[in-house]
């Protein structure tokens, strides 16, 4: 399993689709924004938690069709298939592999990229305490999306339209831990629906992934 972990995250580091990519996305969206909306520091305080958490989901949009993309063309997937190794843990294993290599590196950059936009001290805590809980969700998610649209070319349109709708309760609830914590006020029940869309998805979602592989695959 480790062993397919390593060979995971160096297939996305290869493939452009590891933590450069999303980060120099994030990092683009987030110095757009005061271009966009002018340069208050009142208004980008306000604005600062629903935008990271914005630009953090659409740069985990990026690498989503590469997860079993590469295994498909190759060949990999249908060994992988009829190896020992459940197709649930396979699954598990490319999700996490994608979080470690796109999700982690953005929640380690957003404090440092809410500089940019003014983010009020207190907010950092439940920022990335949001981020760091959330993202992996998103992993999940894009996971069994990756899984429904393997093998169709071009699939990268239709994979963004089938998991956004799907990202949406990840982003409310986020967003709203981070906007509660920058403006000093109790953010424990957004952060506890939080938690259970993380875990719901976590423990739900590797086995649809994996039922649509086998389909897929047949």
């Amino acid at each position: 399993m480790i062993a397919l972990l390593t060979r995971d995250m160096r297939l996305a580091v290869r493939a452009g689709g590891g933590f450069g990519l999303g980060l120099a996305f994030f990092l683009i969206v987030v110095v757009l924004v005061p271009f966009g909306v002018g340069p208050e520091n009142a208004l980008l305080a306000r604005i600062a938690p629903g935008i990271l958490w914005l630009g953090a989901l659409l740069a985990c949009l990026l690498s989503l069709d590469r997860i079993f993309a590469l295994d498909w063309e190759d060949g990999s997937l249908d060994l992988l298939a009829t190896s020992p190794v459940p197709m649930e843990a396979l699954v598990s294993m490319k999700a996490l592999a994608h979080w470690l290599t796109t999700g982690l590196p953005l929640v380690l950059a957003t404090p440092v990229l809410g500089l940019l936009l003014s983010l009020p001290v207190q907010g950092y805590g439940p920022l990335v305490l949001s981020l760091a809980l959330g993202t992996p969700a998103l992993s999940v998610i894009g996971t069994f999306g990756a899984a429904l649209t393997v093998g169709i070319k071009r699939g990268g349109l239709l994979l963004s339209l089938l998991v956004l709708p799907l990202y949406v309760p990840t982003l409310i609830f986020g967003a709203e831990v981070a906007r509660r914590g920058a403006e000093g006020l109790e953010y424990t029940a957004p952060l506890a629906m939080l938690a259970g869309i993380t875990c719901g998805a976590i423990a739900l979602l590797p086995f649809a992934s994996a039922a649509v592989l086998r389909v897929n695959l047949r």
